[in-house]
């Protein structure tokens, strides 16, 4: 591990600078700390409200994660208040919070880590704990303490796992006490703890601690094999792909049915290694790495076995099979372990591991299956480096238990914000560069929806989704290149989407075309394209779209985006009217047809949106003034008067409409047709 540390990036002397800056250094190394874990803290002095000067420790806030970290994330205690708990012999969790909060300088504050006292009963200037694999490559070895002073000597203390709290935090404090010239503290299955004089002692040591470790597991275990390939999996890189495809939508299903899960698939070469060994199935369930990796995969993930003969229907069959053994076993887990005061938790598998196809993580969105994923790799990291220098133990079922049900995570939950409208949900808009759909779109993804966005539009769906990005999260919606009429174009979308997100809730058909033209007059080969993409496109969508939602089992919602043209026909545009008939004819009967299912079919018909739209080019424009006797100037004023509210319609409107329907607000209503008109006597629904 090199260190990282710059004197021209660190050269502010603040010490809240540094601290941001060494903070930034230990969670921009994910082999230090994943996704929130690990923290920091720095002893100064602040004004207090008096303005007198305080002693103060400053400690990474809960919740916050040290590679995007800023001053404001590090709560300021009073040390005076909070040395005082010293000298007790025992806190409960509760009262400990409690405590700490009458401790803050500033109560607006973020709440401190549950780690703090640890920060304040070290006595040192500045504190870092990580949870480095090397480190706990080592913790979790049969011969862990051998091995331990068999690297360091007398440089370190090391205690036994308890879970963070008082207790431990004590018994670190004593432990230094007792012995003042260690550089550090090992935690079993835990992680490390270095301190120094000013952050960047703290930083040299702590890399120089783990440099040790990783030279120790890299010269005992180099001659040492760990994974060995199981020579029947024998499935090629296509096959694979297109396997993982066709059960992702199955393996959402089983793991959904308490709440909607959305998933993500991960063939990596070190999880095809691990997945494809002899030695991965028991591995596997031996137990997390440290406490923190219990939180986001719990304690240990589902394996499913299967041959290498084996064909698609045979696998969902084991699928199956394997999910529901996995909940009976939590479920027997959970009892015995548990004192009753806690409501059992969701009992389905964060991480699944098939062998010869890779693994899929679940989350309530897509950075907590990307999170669970990336703890995962860690895991199988820890898994290798600790075989090949000895044998890979764990937390004991207990202690896995007590972490997963701590009081103190389980209070988190209750802090959590009430779910967005679709949050959990995954959405597949065409049409969605432009117009109707990117409203849509962009209506959906504030509310939580995950989504697959497709437009013949390359550069404008790409920028959508850059924009839906950056301000929703990365991964929450992904691009797609798609013609609604070809076939080809529709089977790699919902490849992707499969292995993306694991499957579908909501198909929003927009995509259209809009040829104008008599009906004596106008091309063949327009009336062709409006027929192959207002009919024939949402053909093709919904079929894909529904065969999807049966394998899922968890029912589903399609909305169609018709026009006010199905029940009042234009004059000049009788192949975009008759087209988009047979379109309100097809979402009908797939009303009919998938109704047995739990999947819904609705229907919205817009009028007359001008903004944004690629629908209304200078040539419809035209050939629509001409038809209603109007100059082109005139014409969106035209269309606002015409409607009995006397309204602007946009496309905003249309996404509000199709919320109601693709929501739950809607759960008992299918084949309905909903105008957004501002009122068309001659389109009334009838």
């Amino acid at each position: 591990m090199k260190n990282l540390w710059s004197r021209s990036k660190s050269s502010r002397t603040e010490e809240m600078d540094l601290l941001v800056y060494q903070s930034r250094l230990i969670g921009a190394d994910s082999s230090l700390v994943v996704w929130g874990g690990g923290n920091t803290s720095i002893k100064t002095v602040r004004k207090d409200f008096r303005d007198r000067d305080t002693s103060v420790l400053l400690v990474k806030g809960s919740g916050s994660d040290l590679k995007t970290i800023d001053p404001k994330d590090f709560p300021s205690l009073r040390m005076e208040d909070v040395l005082a708990l010293f000298d007790k012999t025992d806190m409960t969790d509760d009262d400990m919070v409690t405590y700490l909060g009458q401790c803050m300088l500033n109560p607006k504050d973020p709440r401190p880590s549950i780690e703090t006292l640890l920060h304040a009963f070290l006595p040192y200037k500045s504190v870092i704990h990580s949870h480095a694999d090397a480190i706990v490559s080592l913790t979790n070895t049969s011969e862990a303490k051998q091995i331990l002073e068999d690297i360091y000597g007398s440089d370190v203390s090391i205690v036994e796992y308890i879970r963070p709290g008082f207790t431990l935090s004590k018994k670190v404090g004593l432990a230094v006490q007792n012995n003042p010239n260690v550089l550090g503290v090992v935690l079993m299955n835990h992680g490390l703890f270095t301190w120094g004089d000013d952050p960047k002692q703290a930083y040299d040591r702590h890399i120089d601690l783990v440099n040790k470790a990783e030279n120790y597991a890299r010269t005992k275990g180099k001659s040492k094999k760990v994974f060995t390939s199981n020579t029947n999996l024998k499935i090629t890189p296509k096959d694979r792909k297109q396997i993982a495809a066709y059960i992702s939508p199955t393996i959402r299903g089983l793991v959904s049915n308490n709440q909607s899960m959305v998933l993500r698939y991960d063939d990596s070469s070190d999880i095809l290694e691990f997945v494809n060994s002899k030695e991965g199935q028991k591995l596997s369930q031996v137990g997390p790495a440290t406490p923190d990796h219990t939180l986001q995969t719990k304690i240990k993930p589902l394996w499913v076995p299967i041959s290498n003969s084996i064909d698609n229907q045979s696998l969902v069959k084991v699928l199956s099979d394997s999910v529901k053994r996995y909940v009976d076993e939590y479920i027997r887990w959970y009892q015995t372990n548990t004192d009753g005061n806690h409501k059992m938790l969701d009992p389905y598998p964060r991480v699944i591991l098939v062998p010869g196809i890779g693994m899929w993580t679940t989350g309530k969105d897509y950075k907590s299956a990307l999170i669970a994923g990336d703890i995962y790799h860690h895991t199988i990291k820890v898994l290798k480096t600790a075989e090949s220098i000895g044998q890979y133990t764990s937390l004991s079922d207990k202690d896995a238990y007590d972490v997963e049900y701590w009081p103190m995570e389980l209070y988190k939950l209750t802090l959590a914000p009430p779910q967005l409208e679709l949050a959990r949900k995954i959405t597949m808009i065409t049409g969605a560069a432009n117009g109707i759909g990117k409203a849509i779109a962009e209506r959906f993804a504030y509310e939580g929806s995950h989504l697959l966005i497709a437009d013949v539009d390359y550069d404008g769906i790409h920028r959508l989704s850059e924009d839906l990005n950056r301000k929703y999260g990365n991964g929450r919606v992904t691009p797609v290149v798609m013609d609604v009429t070809k076939e080809s174009d529709i089977n790699a979308a919902f490849q992707i989407l499969r292995t993306t997100y694991g499957g579908l809730d909501i198909l929003v058909s927009n995509a259209g075309v809009a040829p104008v033209g008599a009906i004596d007059e106008i091309a063949i080969s327009e009336w062709n394209r409006a027929f192959n993409v207002n009919a024939t496109g949402h053909f093709l969508v919904s079929r894909e779209a529904v065969r999807l939602m049966k394998q899922q089992e968890l029912g589903g919602s399609l909305v169609f985006i018709g026009t006010r043209n199905i029940p009042a026909p234009g004059k000049d545009f009788g192949a975009y009217s008759a087209s988009k008939a047979a379109e309100a004819q097809l979402a009908r009967v797939l009303a009919i047809e998938s109704a047995e299912h739990g999947i819904r079919c609705n229907i919205i018909n817009p009028d007359a949106i001008f903004e944004g739209s690629n629908l209304w080019s200078v040539e419809v424009r035209r050939q629509r003034a001409k038809a209603h006797g109007v100059r082109i100037e005139e014409l969106e004023q035209f269309y606002q008067k015409r409607n009995l509210l006397n309204v602007r319609i946009t496309g905003a409107d249309v996404a509000e409409a199709t919320l109601f329907f693709a929501s739950s607000r809607t759960s008992k209503t299918t084949g309905a047709m909903h105008p957004v008109d501002g009122g068309i006597r001659d389109a009334f629904p009838r």
